[in-house]
């Protein structure tokens, strides 16, 4: 088997990106600080079409070059922008319509891989602090709390692996 070429991936650029249709889900950053996750959470971003994410508290924006490292441009394709208070936005998506998914290890939290999202709503996927994971009272707000089953030792995921497990789980779901 041969490696394919870049050029050979058929992949968007960067206007038709933003023309495309999107996946329906949104991306909250609440207070991430490495800026590493940051812009890999792009990148995955990029890769599924996700709609925007939304940079909250502590969580840097772009352009910066750690985030540029990892993001490889694609926060260049993918709509961002950046909001002081993750609660405060959070309420404001609500009031929009759209549905509240904390990504947290809760009491009555449900598992990702039983969770069945809906083509006809637009999800905003919360993913909180490397240390402290997701506020409190952002999850106290949240529709819905989804955690990601795990079965070793460690009591976490890391932040940008997180959302790729999620991002692409809302993808294969609703693009069956």
């Amino acid at each position: 088997m041969r490696k394919l070429k870049n050029e050979e991936l058929g992949r968007l650029a960067v206007t038709e990106f933003k023309k495309a249709k999107k996946l329906p889900v949104i991306i909250v950053l609440d207070n991430i600080r490495s800026l590493n996750n940051i812009g890999s959470v792009f990148r995955t971003a990029d890769a599924f079409l996700v709609q925007k994410i939304y940079l909250c508290g502590i969580t840097a924006s772009p352009p910066h070059k750690d985030i540029h490292k990892t993001a490889l441009g694609a926060t260049e394709s993918v709509a961002w922008e950046y909001a002081e208070n993750t609660l405060e936005l959070i309420m404001r998506l609500k009031t929009e319509g759209k549905l509240i998914c904390a990504i947290e290890q809760t009491e009555g939290s449900q598992m990702l891989n039983g969770f069945s999202p809906q083509n006809d709503t637009t999800y905003v996927l919360v993913f909180g602090n490397e240390v402290k994971g997701v506020q409190q009272e952002v999850v106290n707000s949240a529709d819905e709390v989804i955690e990601i089953p795990q079965f070793g030792t460690k009591h976490s995921l890391n932040i940008s692996v997180s959302a790729g497990a999620v991002i692409w789980d809302f993808w294969s779901k609703m693009n069956k």
